[in-house]
């Protein structure tokens, strides 16, 4: 029979301000619970590499400097650039992208079977919901909603030929035979 270890509790002390906003997430359904959410910022805090931060504003992910920046600035840059360029600019940044996830992380983001953890990368940085379904690749609330930025992004990140399926959120693209 095996032995049962025993469960290690730890105690924190929360400010007031600080327990009734955990309170008022729970409340409103946003957290299921307080262990669920710490073990959510443990996760965030350990992928996103915030133990190395240098606050304020020096924020690293790996070799990468990382910016918070909303969706309209980027929408405001690729309307600067070419239409016909959006896809190259896209492989390029997805390029960029690649090496920082394969240096920083060791993630192969050209193996598919690496694909999940690159997926959960990047819905922690922000880019969106992504899952692979069969041949399609299907991104629920992207960050950026251009199709064609966004394919050629996944493009030079994953080191694969996408097809465009929809235009708008939910985008599906289909993966291209190699």
């Amino acid at each position: 029979m095996q032995e049962e270890k025993p469960v290690k509790r730890t105690t924190i002390i929360l400010d007031e301000d600080e327990r009734r906003y955990i309170d008022r997430l729970i409340e409103e359904g946003r957290e299921p619970g307080i262990k669920p959410l710490v073990s959510k910022m443990l996760d965030v805090y350990r992928s996103m590499g915030i133990y190395d931060w240098k606050y304020p504003g020096e924020y690293y992910s790996g070799i990468s400097r990382v910016a918070f920046v909303n969706v309209e600035f980027i929408n405001i840059m690729l309307r600067f650039i070419a239409e016909e360029k959006w896809r190259e600019v896209g492989q390029k940044i997805g390029e960029a992208a690649k090496i920082s996830m394969e240096a920083s992380l060791d993630l192969q983001t050209t193996d598919r079977e690496e694909w999940s953890e690159v997926f959960k990368r990047l819905r922690v940085q922000g880019f969106g919901d992504f899952y692979l379904r069969d041949k399609y690749l299907v991104i629920r609330t992207p960050f950026i909603s251009n199709h064609k930025f966004l394919a050629g992004f996944l493009e030079g990140l994953l080191s694969v030929q996408l097809g465009v399926k929809t235009l708008n959120p939910p985008l599906i693209f289909e993966i291209a035979e190699q």
